[in-house]
């Protein structure tokens, strides 16, 4: 029981970031918001925006971002004082360690796990359907049984339906094609990452003022069809209305959907281990990127939503079809260009964080050390962890639909999110004199409005989510008693302390 709440100090993973076998330090301010808004605008802003407008929310989608960025900024906050602390990979993996202890620690690691990996294979089912439509413009097409996955969740019954599809073979070709990048090394990825994020402000700014040219106020009427809640409790909605299949609708159960859009931000405290001055330039790259991202989702939201109403509102890729139903076949190509290259930088950004994960993990004994530590000599990063991470996304991106994927994400991310803003708040209590170079202001506020918000988010989500959430991590405790807890860092220090008393 001592081992299962063991907190791993301080001092130890501030060592640990001294050591030869750690990545390379080379990412400024500017580098790290170019992170974050890579992960962050992409198949949130140009696929999910359709979904949860066409199925959740309506015009009111405007405000399921408002609501969600706000839990955001909660979470970024607490987020941002843990990665001035602890810079080192991990992300809030680490910070559970040293507050929370070992058995903490696993959990969220393992949760880690299923956000990016499958959030990787959501972005990759993203980039498939912005990619046929761009390469639909010059009438091309990719044929039927390789252009989707196998099955698809309908939405009225909550029934998985056949496609009679083999695979989305885009999605996998991608996923592959950005292993072989993030192997090469991170002053490539992120060179690569910038220049696809410029693209992407660049359509986002264009889908902004373009669009507000041809919304059509009626279009925003009625504004939240399914009212303003969708806060469910395990499947029973407690406020608000639900679908035929007895799922919220609402503003929150948008909320719930779209918040896979705002998830990139904290992939930027995974790259702490790789900032040239951790302590001030990570806290700027998460606090930066999502307080931008917000005021672009917010926008772009309002224009879709005024262009189309939201019934018709095309939920494989509602931007670039938006503005085909308005006539504006040009815009429609520059649209599905930006949207290729902006998804493109969301899916390296998150195949770029769950090796770093894996690192982390793997450096204090839960996973083989000599495979998910494993650093190429050559290109400093942690190679074969890499390519693990690619061959998963490329076989989930293919396999399964985009709506599973999506809020199976969502609900990992969220639980991360809880996890880290009470972490701030057991760190302020335990050590109160800590060096914190970035201060969370509004302590305790911050931290459990972060608690509060979050949690309403989880609950507002599907209970199927719930149970895949389950059943993840039982399978990763089942992992942990047989093989992690044995060859933990804090099993092997509590032996040597035990050998010399």
């Amino acid at each position: 029981m001592n081992q299962l709440f063991a907190k791993k100090p301080l001092s130890v993973l501030l060592e640990e970031a001294k050591g030869e076998n750690r990545l390379r330090r080379i990412l400024g301010p500017t580098a790290l918001t170019g992170l974050g808004v890579g992960a962050i605008i992409g198949t949130g802003i140009f696929v999910l925006t359709g979904v949860a407008a066409h199925d959740k929310a309506g015009p009111a989608v405007i405000l399921s971002f408002v609501f969600a960025g706000i839990a955001c900024i909660f979470a970024a906050l607490c987020y941002s004082e843990f990665a001035s602390m602890v810079p080192v990979a991990g992300s809030a993996y680490t910070y559970a360690y040293a507050t929370l202890g070992e058995l903490f620690a696993w959990i969220i690691g393992w949760d880690l796990i299923l956000e990016y990996a499958v959030a990787s294979a959501t972005v990759a089912h993203g980039w498939s359907h912005y990619f046929q439509n761009f390469i639909g413009i010059f009438g091309l097409k990719i044929p039927d049984w390789l252009s989707r996955s196998p099955m698809d969740y309908d939405v009225a019954t909550g029934h998985i339906l056949s496609t009679g599809t083999f695979i989305d073979l885009p999605a996998v070709i991608i996923a592959l094609i950005i292993t072989a990048i993030l192997v090469k090394g991170i002053k490539e990825s992120t060179g690569f990452n910038t220049t696809m994020v410029v693209i992407k402000l660049a359509v986002v700014l264009l889908v902004i003022v373009l669009g507000a040219f041809y919304v059509n106020p009626a279009n925003w009427h009625p504004f939240a069809p399914y009212g303003f809640t969708g806060i469910s409790f395990f499947g029973k909605t407690i406020f608000g209305q639900s679908n035929a299949a007895g799922a919220p609708v609402g503003v929150i159960a948008g909320a719930a959907m779209i918040f896979f859009a705002y998830i990139g931000f904290d992939s930027v405290s995974t790259h702490a281990e790789e900032a040239k001055n951790p302590k001030r330039d990570v806290p700027i790259g998460i606090i930066t990127s999502l307080i931008l991202c917000t005021i672009l989702y917010i926008a772009v939201a309002a224009v879709i939503t005024g262009m189309v109403p939201s019934g018709k509102i095309n939920i494989d890729a509602p931007v670039a079809d938006a503005f085909m139903q308005r006539g504006l076949g040009k815009a429609q190509f520059i649209i599905s260009l930006g949207a290729v290259a902006g998804i493109t930088s969301v899916l390296l950004v998150m195949m770029l964080s769950q090796p770093r994960i894996f690192l982390a993990m793997a450096r204090d004994g839960f996973l083989p050390p000599k495979f998910f530590g494993d650093i190429h000599e050559k290109f400093r990063t942690p190679w074969k962890s890499t390519i693990l991470t690619g061959i998963f996304v490329a076989t989930m991106g293919g396999l399964l639909p985009l709506r599973i994927l999506a809020e199976l994400v969502n609900i990992g991310t969220l639980f991360a999110f809880v996890v880290v803003c009470t972490a701030v708040l057991i760190m302020r209590k335990t050590h109160p004199d800590a060096e914190r170079p970035f201060r969370s202001p509004w302590v305790p506020f911050v931290p459990i409005a972060g608690i509060i918000t979050c949690s309403i988010l989880m609950f507002s989500l599907p209970v199927e989510n719930w149970w895949r959430l389950f059943g993840w991590l039982a399978i990763g405790i089942v992992i942990y008693f047989t093989y992690g807890r044995k060859h933990s860092i804090m099993h092997r220090l509590m032996k040597e302390e035990s050998n010399k008393k």
